[in-house]
């Protein structure tokens, strides 16, 4: 004769697992290694005052160095600090709440960039609107001395590329946003639908004001004063804007696509 099934009371069923739901605010990553790379270099200010402005001379952005009509042999880092100061300064900041007001936007914008993008994405994606900061800062401060430090233009370029997708519905500033990975993982909206956009177009409006009359971000040091690049910030705004689709991994919306194409 067979032995009825065993069974269990209630309370020793298992409870099912509830659903993993990640922090919108976890860091990827990508931006904790690129947030720790910061915070490593900026120990720079704790060296002795002549190794520390012979780094920010070397590794700071000076436009006088492209100037012609002076000899590179006057500015620590010769012909090849032509090239990688055009990325370094945008590593390198002047003080705690230089650097502070920078890792505090990049953490709901550059973590939603870095998990959409990717690790290698996101680093060149930097690299490149930082490039693009002071190629802005060259052209308008052609002839200056002061070294030009900060993460802003990059920052800026952050900002502006998450726009395309921060107010699309699951996203990470929409009202019905999904957990981090899947709100960064929407799909965009096409450049010239995002102008439209009056969320965007106000983003747009408080941005550029706060940029052009009180400059948060990239410092200039040197014998001419402290004073903000904020055109640096405006060139690399513009560049994570427009060079957006270049980078982006995650396909267009059908509707968008069949728009494009007709």
């Amino acid at each position: 004769m067979e032995s009825p099934p065993e069974e269990f009371p209630p309370e020793t069923l298992p409870e099912p697992a509830p659903p993993a739901r990640e922090p919108l605010l976890t860091l990827p990553g990508a931006l904790t290694a690129y947030i720790v790379l910061l915070a490593v270099l900026h120990l720079h200010v704790l060296l002795p005052d002549d190794l520390e402005n012979w780094i920010i001379d070397v590794f700071g952005f000076i436009p006088k160095r492209y100037d012609l009509t002076l000899l590179v042999d006057g500015i620590p880092g010769g012909e090849g600090a032509k090239v990688w100061t055009f990325v370094t300064y945008s590593l390198l900041h002047a003080n705690i709440s230089h650097i502070g007001f920078n890792v505090l936007w990049l953490l709901p914008f550059g973590s939603a960039l870095a998990r959409r993008f990717g690790s290698l994405r996101f680093f060149i994606f930097m690299a490149v609107t930082a490039a693009a900061g002071a190629l802005a800062h060259l052209v308008t401060h052609e002839h200056a001395l002061a070294p030009m430090i900060g993460a802003s233009a990059s920052v800026s370029g952050a900002m502006a590329a998450a726009i395309r997708f921060a107010f699309v519905r699951g996203s990470f500033l929409s009202f019905d946003r999904s957990d981090a990975n899947a709100a960064a993982k929407v799909p965009a909206q096409p450049l010239w639908r995002a102008l439209r956009d009056r969320r965007v177009l106000s983003f747009l409006a408080i941005w550029f004001g706060v940029n052009i009359v009180f400059g948060l971000g990239s410092i200039a040091i040197g014998i001419e004063g402290v004073s903000v690049a904020w055109q640096a910030h405006i060139g690399g705004f513009l560049a994570g804007l427009l060079l957006f689709t270049l980078f982006d991994p995650v396909p267009r919306a059908a509707s968008d696509a069949a728009s494009a194409s007709s």
